[in-house]
């Protein structure tokens, strides 16, 4: 079976509903699936939930209910709608209730447990519910306002609690140079640079080992230690297992081999060590091979700080889309941001760039187009005459658009392949400006010119088409119906090949388009 592209998102605690920060995480593993798609491989996306763990115990039950009806409620109601408000093509939704993953983490525990990697010990430290983590000193900060005098987490500024457990251990130590031998062997398996050095020197420092289970006196959402169900799976152990869980680990080898290794794992920073350290190390225990990349993209930061529910700075995402569009939240959140890096959202930004480079650059460049294809052709697509520099110019561009953006891609850095994609959407307004196809419809003399210029015009349009198809599918696949029907489908336009020019028939008809991105005075 031939191995699959396999992208992961981190699967989302289903403690509250989504926020425009678990939108940007699931938009660019999409557009990194999506392109791999339209490059001609299998690909294949999982996303999903985490639904075990103290957090979500707490929240159900602050909310006057169990867990299950908790989590039951809040997929159905939020996390899977999500996906739908802005476009994800995923392939599988995993949720760590399902008994396909229960059986599957069980597996995998016992497997441990069996070759030695498991033992029972004691640990007292700092315990953050809202990180399902222990923390080091370093990892707290004094607390403000009502925890004053505190110390507190420095990712959800509240304090920490003081826990002495018994429970079952990972050697998580015993990994310490494996994992620093494949970082260096795979230069490119944590990404970008920066996560890299940071996870490095994370190892570098030394590694304990990690509490894997807790105890049902403490509380009991979880799934049960096959050994000893007196302890339920540490959540973190238990969600990590899903990229494999779901791909069929201990029950379809053959559905697991054609897609894992994985080949990108789209994380925030926050949690880049668990999937940086412990997930290759709990892989290399199991005899399985690491993921071929993690990549920790940056936070989205509103008024300065992290996105969250619980500052009262999450914006939900059909906030955006139900005004701009899901391709206008796809494309904002992959062109305003650099991938690996933080990055600050406004509404102000937002609707700038909507009406300056969706509304008059992409938008208006396509209904210009097919609007004089319309008028002075009759619907039909031109036969080009004779080239001249500015033409063959426009077509160097939209090489050059082709190979830079999918070079860009395979380095996941999306801002920088729609940056190179962009540089075709200038070029050819500015064509259009300079060409005067207007001006040139006047004179029959210039009826050829005028053919040539609209031609490339169009088939600048067909190379845009397929190039923006990963990030604003439903715009793309509008506009290469009313364009280029006579190609086919856009999902089986390969981004490669896009660039060979004259693919656009001359004869055939194009059809009405209606505005891609409207004025925002007429979208409100």
């Amino acid at each position: 079976m031939t191995k699959s592209f396999y992208v992961t998102t981190p699967i989302f605690y289903v403690n509250d509903a989504p926020h425009i920060g678990h939108a940007y995480t699931e938009v660019a593993a999409d557009v990194i699936t999506r392109w791999h798609r339209q490059s001609g491989k299998d690909a294949f996306l999982l996303t999903g939930t985490d639904e075990h763990g103290e957090k979500v115990l707490r929240t159900a039950l602050g909310n006057n209910t169990d867990p299950k009806q908790w989590t039951d409620r809040l997929v159905e109601s939020a996390w899977l709608p999500l996906l739908e408000t802005i476009d994800i093509n995923n392939q599988d939704f995993i949720r760590t209730t399902e008994s396909r993953h229960k059986v599957a983490v069980q597996k995998f525990l016992k497997q441990l447990h069996d070759d030695g990697f498991i033992y029972q010990g004691s640990f007292k430290g700092n315990y953050c519910v809202g990180c399902e983590e222990y923390k080091n000193d370093s990892d707290l900060v004094p607390g403000t306002g009502d925890f004053q005098g505190q110390q507190v987490c420095a990712i959800h500024s509240k304090p920490v609690e003081q826990l002495n457990e018994t429970n079952y251990f990972f050697k998580l130590s015993d990994f310490q140079q494996k994992l620093l031998d494949h970082y260096e062997k795979n230069p490119t398996f944590v990404q970008p640079e920066s996560a890299r050095n940071e996870v490095i020197s994370f190892v570098r420092s030394g590694l304990s080992d990690l509490s894997i289970s807790r105890s049902k006196e403490r509380f009991d959402w979880g799934i049960d230690i096959p050994w000893d169900n007196s302890h339920v799976t540490y959540v973190w152990f238990d969600a990590l297992l899903n990229y494999i869980t779901a791909i069929g680990f201990g029950e379809d080898d053959a559905k697991l081999n054609s897609l894992w290794p994985a080949d990108v794992q789209v994380v925030g920073k926050d949690i880049l060590r668990f999937h940086a350290v412990i997930w290759p190390a709990m892989l290399m225990a199991a005899g399985l091979q690491p993921p071929k990349q993690v990549f920790g993209h940056g936070w989205l930061l509103v008024g300065g700080e992290k996105m969250s529910k619980s500052k009262l700075t999450g914006i939900a995402p059909n906030e955006i889309t139900d005004s701009f569009g899901s391709d206008a939240f796809r494309y904002y959140f992959m062109k305003a941001i650099g991938f690996g890096s933080d990055g600050s959202f406004s509404w102000e930004d937002l609707s700038a760039r909507y009406q300056a480079e969706l509304a008059n650059g992409f938008g208006n460049l396509a209904s210009r187009t097919l609007a004089m294809i319309h008028r002075y052709f009759n619907s039909a697509i031109p036969a080009p005459g004779t080239y001249e520099p500015a033409d063959l110019a426009i077509q160097e561009v939209a090489k050059s658009a082709v190979s830079g953006a999918d070079s860009a891609m395979q380095k996941v850095m999306i801002h920088e392949a729609i940056a190179k994609t962009w540089a075709l959407v200038d070029e050819l307004n500015n064509y259009i400006t300079i060409q005067e196809p207007w001006a040139l419809a006047k004179d029959e003399a210039n009826r050829e010119r005028l053919a040539t210029v609209l031609y490339t015009a169009a088939e600048g349009l067909r190379v845009l088409t397929v190039l923006l198809a990963p990030i604003m599918p439903k715009a793309t696949n509008k506009l290469f119906a009313a364009l280029a029907s006579s190609l086919g489908r856009l999902s089986d336009q390969k981004i490669q090949d896009s660039a060979v020019w004259g693919q656009l028939k001359p004869g055939e008809k194009v059809t009405e388009l209606e505005a891609l991105f409207p004025r925002l005075d007429e979208n409100q």
